[in-house]
């Protein structure tokens, strides 16, 4: 498999730092900046995992991952919301959208790489 990552992210110091961590640890980014991008690059190769975030330009990180999740091809790609949003039920609702994971922001630096790939090796659920 792959040790593309794609990365849908509109912050652009989030997106620095998560591609920083994750080429760090060997790993090929591939970013999109809005929802409609992240879910045409997932259409244009297979990723290792994706990460989310949910509050996106264009279409929010539910109905991205809501699209990704009708691609066949991705069935099995985890993807990891990452994101600010930290109330109840926020984790539950990215869960039913179709993500595997849910990492809240800020990242922590020392253990974001390691936190993601429990659910490189774990699968979806």
């Amino acid at each position: 498999m792959t040790n593309k990552i794609l990365l849908i992210e509109d912050n652009e110091q989030n997106r620095y730092l998560a591609t920083f961590l994750l080429e760090k640890s060997g790993y090929s980014v591939v970013p999109a900046s809005n929802g409609p991008t992240g879910v045409e690059l997932g259409s244009s190769f297979r990723p290792k995992g994706i990460l989310l975030d949910i509050q996106l330009p264009g279409m929010d990180g539910y109905q991205v991952a809501r699209a990704l999740r009708l691609n066949p091809s991705l069935n099995d790609v985890p993807i990891i919301a990452v994101t600010s949003y930290a109330m109840a039920g926020d984790r539950e609702k990215a869960m039913e959208a179709g993500c595997d994971g849910y990492i809240e922001k800020p990242i922590d630096p020392e253990t974001f790489v390691s936190e993601i790939e429990k659910f490189f090796r774990r699968g979806p659920s």
